[in-house]
C-alpha cells in the first residue's frame, strides 16, 4: 500500500513539474533589428522557427502529461480496489493463522485424549482386579460408571472440525 501511494505522489509531482515547464516555454515576439525588409523577414522565420519548435515541445509536454494522467487515473483506481482486496487477504491470514493454531491445539487435546483413554483403561484394569477383594473388605464397590466414560477427539475432513467423544 505505502509502494503504490509513493507512485501516486511521484506521478503528481512529475505532472505538476511538466505544466510548471509547459508555462514557461514562451516566444519573443517580433522585435526585427532594423526596419528593412530582409531584418523584417528573418525576424518574422526566426520567429516561425521558434513557434514551431515551442509547439512541438509543447505538444509533447502535453502528450507527456496526458499519458501520467492516465497512469495516475489507474493507479488511484487500484488504490481504492487495494483495501478491499487487503481485507479480503487480511482476513485469509487470520483465518490461516487461526486454523493453524487450532491445528496445534487438536494436536495436544487429541495427544491428552489417548494418554487420559490409556490412563481410564488402566484404572480400569485395576479396578477390576481388586474389585472383588474390595467387596469383601469394605461392602462397597471399588469404582463405579465404568459403562460410559469418554474423552473428545478432535477430527477434521480438511474444512470443518469435529469434535465427538470417544468411548473408553
Amino acid at each position: 500500500m505505502d509502494q503504490l501511494q509513493l507512485e501516486i505522489e511521484a506521478i503528481r509531482s512529475q505532472i505538476q513539474a511538466l505544466r510548471q515547464e509547459r508555462e514557461q516555454i514562451k516566444v519573443d515576439p517580433v522585435s526585427p533589428d532594423n526596419d528593412s525588409p530582409e531584418a523584417i523577414a528573418s525576424a518574422y522565420r526566426r520567429r516561425a522557427r521558434e513557434l514551431a519548435l515551442a509547439a512541438a515541445e509543447v505538444k509533447g509536454i502535453d502528450d507527456a502529461i496526458a499519458a501520467l494522467e492516465a497512469q495516475l487515473k489507474q493507479k488511484l483506481a487500484e488504490a481504492n480496489r487495494l483495501p478491499a482486496r487487503t481485507r479480503y487477504t487480511q482476513l485469509e491470514e487470520q483465518v490461516e493463522a487461526g486454523r493453524e493454531s487450532a491445528r496445534a491445539h487438536a494436536e495436544r487435546i487429541n495427544q491428552l485424549s489417548a494418554e487420559l483413554a490409556q490412563e481410564i483403561q488402566s484404572l480400569k484394569a485395576i479396578a477390576d482386579d481388586i474389585a472383588p477383594s474390595y467387596w469383601q473388605v469394605y461392602y462397597k464397590p471399588f469404582i463405579t460408571g465404568f459403562r460410559s466414560i469418554s474423552v473428545p477427539y478432535v477430527r477434521s475432513d480438511g474444512d470443518v472440525w469435529t469434535i465427538v467423544n470417544r468411548v473408553v
